[in-house]
């Protein structure tokens, strides 16, 4: 079994499918801490070595910190650093130091390998200081490499601008969201950026479960669910939804793989992808997971999967922009002061 790896930058490599840890934070039900462990020892084992997790996924960078020295040493772990949104008026270097030293004490590292930077509101400048006291942090040798998360393409510009050298930008990429396509892979090709994709299965959308279904009503099981059954809303609706999935579990049952392999392995073939986030609680994928890298889609596929797409709606905005808006539709489902929860 051979996993596809790839270099953020000279020296620096990682799996291209990175296990999500955000479905092992609080508020998705219990877990089982051990069973955990050693579903991440599993995805080591099987050559998925890298992680994402965040300082406000509430016990995920501890409990990947628990893990055994000798797996530790196997690994990449990306976090994040989101500062609550009632603090960014007023935030501080002491502040991002604060919250940096917290996530190396989680994790058990002299060196975060990846911190991940998000902003909630443009209308308080002070992303582009916030984002500078990170990069002095990473001179001071506590961060290997700086990324962003969810920054729209004017925001991500003004940041390289400044000097800050990301590595990285994780956005929502997938066969229903194609925003990253725009002014986000422009900033890739010009300053070397990589993409971290989430949402490729759109929360478990993409899959066999919804083939034939009819349309959920409200309320849906989790707020995954609920974010992702508003962009198919938008896209162009759930008959739309359901032609794009027969097509993929054609393309799917041609290659013996299923629908959100298909799909993941689609955004990974994107310019300037270089990896894809897949959010699982256990091991049950892991098999599937591995399996990724074990075909590619030909021509006919990626054909039948273009006709189909032609005729999805363009989502409205930027990377994010949509999400932004805390009073609309999208934005009023987030939350947004979790750092110190």
């Amino acid at each position: 079994m051979s996993i596809e790896t790839t270099e953020l930058r000279p020296g620096y490599r990682i799996a291209r499918l990175i296990k999500g840890g955000w479905q092992l934070a609080g508020g998705h039900g219990d877990i089982d801490k051990a069973a955990a462990l050693a579903d991440m020892t599993a995805y080591v084992d099987a050559g998925l070595f890298t992680f994402d997790c965040a300082d406000i996924y509430t016990g995920v960078e501890e409990m990947i910190g628990s893990l055994p020295n000798e797996i530790r040493a196997r690994l990449k772990v990306h976090t994040k650093f989101v500062p609550d949104l009632d603090i960014l008026p007023h935030i501080t270097r002491g502040h991002v130091e604060r919250i940096i030293d917290r996530s190396l004490h989680r994790l058990q590292l002299e060196r975060l390998d990846l911190v991940q930077f998000h902003w909630w509101n443009y209308d308080v400048a002070n992303d582009v200081q916030t984002a500078l006291w990170l990069a002095e942090l990473q001179r001071e040798g506590k961060i290997d490499l700086v990324g962003g998360t969810n920054f729209d393409s004017a925001h991500t510009a003004a940041l390289f601008d400044a000097g800050v050298k990301l590595a990285s930008m994780q956005v929502q990429y997938s066969l229903l969201d194609d925003r990253p396509a725009r002014g986000m892979s422009d900033l890739c090709e010009t300053h070397g950026m990589n993409l971290l994709c989430y949402g490729t299965v759109a929360g478990g959308f993409l899959s066999e479960r919804w083939l034939g279904t009819p349309e959920p009503a409200e309320p849906l099981h989790n707020r995954s669910l609920t974010k992702y059954k508003l962009i198919i809303d938008d896209v162009g609706g759930w008959d739309w939804f359901q032609a794009l999935l027969r097509i993929l579990s054609r393309v799917g049952a041609k290659h013996g793989r299923s629908i959100g392999t298909v799909a993941s392995r689609y955004v990974l073939g994107l310019p300037h992808v270089a990896a894809a986030i897949v959010g699982v609680r256990s091991r049950a994928h892991l098999a599937e997971h591995a399996a990724m890298f074990e075909f590619a889609l030909d021509a006919e596929d990626t054909l039948q999967i273009a006709n189909i797409l032609s005729q999805r709606l363009t989502l409205p905005g930027d990377v994010y922009t949509l999400e932004r808006d805390r009073h609309g539709r999208h934005g009023s489902i987030m939350k947004y002061n979790l750092g110190d929860a």
